[in-house]
């Protein structure tokens, strides 16, 4: 229970918008609710998505998204930052330029495609995720699709996780966590700052309703780190809270159901 008067941590997503709200800044901000967080927002990009996929996104002027960032964080104050879809090569740029001048944790999701493989990167802005965004990153949390948009490397087995981190640190964050929920059998996910190595291991849950996923580990991170846990703490207690969530995911709509960001409140 919360102290009164003690301020909560102060979490800002910086993201797209996901309609149906199973991903992007509504997964965020409901996963920053249920770890005792506030969550704040910067919009990025909006998107017509329900459960059977992506039928449109437009993303706002870097101009809007800078605002939006100057408004929250000169205002109230930021206790860590994740970054989700940023959609094209200015927005990827912009973010990095604001994110230089904060001394708090930055966990970084690039977001390429969505669940159903919808694109939410351009392709010409991979090279700025590179050199720009990933370098102000203190955890990096790229999935197996990601991965390979990323570093060119193709993940099958733990050995390939091991390579895929190698590349990706190279791009400068401190920590990256390799995410293997897309290979069979457990869910094993890597996390390693290129000395020392943290193996994850979690039952996979026969549910195919498993949207936003990505969005949720990442925010909870974020949540954790703002909290002032370490990262192999925070990472730790984000893969907890998401194979929980993973597990309680329901059917909405005709296509995948999105993951329970309440499920510990119920």
């Amino acid at each position: 229970m919360r102290i009164t008067g003690r301020p909560l941590p102060r979490v800002l997503t910086v993201a797209g918008s996901d309609s149906g709200g199973g991903a992007g800044i509504q997964a965020d901000l409901k996963t920053m609710l249920a770890l005792g967080t506030h969550g704040m927002s910067v919009l990025t990009a909006v998107t017509a998505q329900n459960s059977q996929g992506v039928q449109g996104a437009w993303e706002l002027p870097a101009e809007a998204v800078r605002a939006q960032f100057r408004s929250v964080v000169d205002d109230i104050g930021v206790d860590a930052v994740k970054t989700g879809m940023l959609a094209t090569a200015e927005l990827v740029e912009s973010v990095a330029e604001l994110l230089a001048d904060l001394t708090v944790p930055v966990v970084v999701d690039p977001v390429g495609v969505s669940k159903h493989g919808d694109p939410l990167l351009a392709p010409s802005a991979l090279g700025a995720v590179r050199t720009a965004l990933l370098p102000r990153a203190t955890v990096a949390t790229p999935n197996l699709d990601e991965v390979l948009q990323l570093t060119g490397i193709g993940v099958t087995d733990e050995q390939g996780m091991l390579r895929a981190a190698s590349a990706v640190l190279e791009f400068g964050p401190s920590w990256v966590l390799i995410k293997g929920g897309h290979m069979p059998g457990e869910a094993v996910d890597l996390l390693t700052d290129g000395t020392t190595e943290h193996w994850l291991r979690a039952p996979r849950h026969d549910n195919r309703h498993t949207h936003g996923t990505g969005c949720t580990l990442a925010s909870a991170v974020a949540a954790e780190l703002a909290k002032g846990r370490d990262v192999p703490a925070a990472v730790t207690a984000a893969k907890d809270y998401v194979t929980g969530a993973i597990a309680a995911g329901f059917a909405l709509g005709s296509g995948l159901g999105p993951v329970d960001h309440g499920w510990r409140l119920r």
